[in-house]
């Protein structure tokens, strides 16, 4: 399983977003290691269809049910929401929601 952290430097959120994908990776038993990819800039940003950072990919899939083509790519910061409450990073659970898709392909 390849796990992607997109971030760029001075991002307040992606340290929290980090933790939050170790302690779910430790969760579910996967020894994955994180792959930590910094974005440099705008053109950087559409290079690598970067929604916000911090983004987090799982075997080149964004997290994120909602599909991020929709949002467009951006050199900023990246708002999740869970239970109509919005957060710089992803929680622990939609982290492992993640995680279990992918590993039965749904």
């Amino acid at each position: 399983m390849t796990i992607e952290l997109y971030y760029f430097d001075g991002c307040p959120s992606y340290p929290q977003a980090l933790d939050n994908l170790i302690a779910a990776l430790a969760l579910e038993r996967l020894p994955a290691e994180v792959e930590m990819i910094r974005v440099r800039g705008t053109t950087d940003a559409e290079a690598k269809c970067f929604p916000g950072s911090p983004t987090i990919r799982i075997n080149g899939e964004d997290i994120d049910v909602a599909p991020a083509d929709g949002r467009g790519f951006v050199y900023g910061c990246r708002m999740y929401e869970e239970d109509g409450r919005r957060a710089g990073w992803p929680s622990v659970d939609r982290i492992r929601q993640a995680i279990q898709r992918e590993r039965t392909g749904a």
